[in-house]
Formats: C-alpha cells, structure tokens, sequence
C-alpha cells in the first residue's frame, strides 16, 4: 500500500482505504467519515493486486447492440496506453439511487483499480478524484450538465476510494475552452488535468444520452 501510494503521489492512501474498509464493514453507520478517528477504522497493510482496467456490462439497446442485447466496456487506468501515454477515463457512479438520471450519479476521475484481500472478503477497489457538478440542471445553451474538478480544501484534490460495484458507466467530459489558443502539449492523457470546467457529454453514445438525462 505504501509503494502504492508512493507512485501515485498519493500519500494519505492508506487512510482512504482505512476509511473504504469503515463503510464496507459498518454500512449502517451514518456518522460523517472525516469525524471518524482513524483508530477505529480497520487498516490493512498486506498485498495489493493492480489492474490497468476494467470492464462494465449493462442492458443497452443501440445499434451496435440491438434492441435487448447486453454492451461491455472498458474503462482504463494505466500509465501507458498504445504508446500515446497514459490513460485515466472518467466514469458515472452511483451516489444516490433513490435519484433519476445525472442527480443519482456524480462523476469520478480514475486513478487506478486495485484490490486486496481482508476478513476471508476481497475487495475491488477504484481510487477517483471526484467532480462536483456545476448548477442544479444542465447548462440551458448545451442542454449538457457540467462538472469541475473538486476539492477537498485548499487545492488538495478530494481522492476517495470506492468499491468498483458503485461505477455505473464510462464517462467523456468536454473542456470548456477559452478564448485562448490550446497548447499543442495537451492531449488526452492530460486534458482532465488542463481545464477547470467540463461538458458532461450526453452525445457519447446512446445509452448515456438515455440513462444520464
């Protein structure tokens, strides 16, 4: 976990997974994870297992797929992609179920899939860098929603672990690009990293244009 957090410069990791294993041991209780003193949280220092992706299937009737077939798609996490650098896609996932469309879902940056074994359970985590969404609705001239990167205080990205079975799809966010011209050294492995506001693309694809609006 230290070797972990050391190479995603994350160094409060093994915190965020002794917060993770809190709420998957005790889901009942309701108390605010940030008040929790980290002695009562279980820690876990032993092995890790890294993925570089992961795939979600999920009832989608499109052409590709036709009317009631089932779609899969991967979502990636890894330093090297194609030899085109790296890739970190963005995903929905599921925060409030009892909610329709986008205000069930916020949207989630991932870092890396991980998992580990604790309690005779394994667990399949995501590290993600959230966003919070701008607004109460959809912007009125795109008809889209939009996020922007968030934080937890200061400029301290707001990085959470989450169990994979919260991600509900991929997600494709659009920068919202200035009057400026874009630096040729911007591309798709850094562009989440570039901009500070985003389009919530509803276009992707149709099963997003479906589910998340």
């Amino acid at each position: 976990m230290a070797a972990l957090a050391n190479e995603l410069n994350i160094p409060d990791l093994p915190e965020l997974v002794r917060t993770f294993l809190f709420g998957q041991l005790f889901p009942d209780d309701d108390r605010d994870p940030a008040i929790i003193s980290p002695s009562e949280c279980p820690g876990y220092q032993g092995k890790i297992s890294v993925y570089s992706s992961a795939s979600s299937m999920f009832y989608a009737p499109s052409d590709p797929s036709g009317t009631g077939g089932m779609w899969r798609e991967y979502i990636r996490a890894t330093p090297t992609w194609r030899q085109e650098g790296p890739r970190y896609d963005c995903v929905f996932v599921i925060t409030n179920p009892e909610l329709e469309g986008m205000r069930s879902m916020d949207v989630a940056h991932v870092l890396c899939f991980f998992s580990f074994k604790t309690h005779t359970k394994r667990y399949r985590c995501a590290i993600v860098h959230w966003f919070d969404r701008i607004g109460d609705g959809p912007d009125e001239a795109t008809g889209m929603w939009m996020v922007h990167p968030s934080f937890a205080w200061g400029d301290r990205p707001n990085i959470t672990v989450i169990h994979i079975d919260a991600i509900f799809c991929a997600a494709h966010l659009i920068p919202t690009y200035d009057k400026i011209f874009v630096s040729p050294d911007i591309g798709p492995h850094n562009s989440y990293d570039s901009f500070c506001h985003f389009y919530v693309n509803k276009f992707a694809d149709h099963h997003v244009f479906e589910i998340v609006y």
